[in-house]
């Protein structure tokens, strides 16, 4: 079963990785971008370079087929639980038309869909103290705004997909999260 974790930044997605690998020891734990060591590469490059949006996104697209076909794939009979995945890539990219940004994402994951997305959302007071707590990286200096822009395109995108999808507070407690989601994930495996 393939369930993703998905949010804007500061939601607590990284908190939960931590708190589910106890929880799910046998599980595959990845990341996107850079759940391989082509993916770091190109999320070093992708984060960290002076590059065109446009440029970005297709960096983001070769890692995404780089972890279908090296992660995804290989471990489709066990539990993946992964950082990240396409909704998070097309709700990012605002630089190229909705539709064709889909059939890129579909085409790179060979349309394959989570089973599962939990989405960690976050609301404007939330996210402000959350960011006003921290130095912001590239993606965070765009401000609430933006990022809850984001927050929107991604549930926009799990809609359109028709991915099964459990919304859940990142203003609830770290421990209750944690609860939620393993109940759901035991639930369907």
């Amino acid at each position: 079963m393939y369930v993703v974790l998905e949010g804007i930044d500061t939601s607590g997605k990284s908190t939960q990785i931590q708190s589910l690998k106890q929880k799910f020891p046998n599980a595959i734990f990845t990341k996107e971008p850079g759940g391989t060591q082509v993916g770091l590469e190109l999320r070093e490059i992708a984060l960290h370079r002076q590059i065109s949006p446009l440029c970005r996104t297709f960096l983001f697209l070769a890692d995404r087929a780089e972890h279908f076909e090296r992660i995804i794939l290989p471990h489709n009979d066990k539990l993946i639980i992964s950082d990240r995945s396409l909704f998070s890539g097309i709700a990012y990219a605002d630089n190229i038309d909705e539709e064709l940004l889909l059939k890129m994402n579909q085409y790179a994951i060979h349309c394959h869909i989570p089973h599962l997305v939990i989405l960690l959302e976050l609301d404007k007071a939330e996210l402000r103290q959350r960011l006003s707590q921290k130095i912001p990286d590239r993606i965070e200096e765009c401000g609430v705004e933006k990022l809850l822009y984001i927050q929107a395109r991604i549930k926009k995108f799990i809609k359109k997909l028709n991915c099964p999808c459990v919304c859940i507070s990142s203003s609830e407690s770290k421990e209750r999260i944690t609860e939620l989601i393993t109940k759901k994930i035991k639930e369907l495996t």
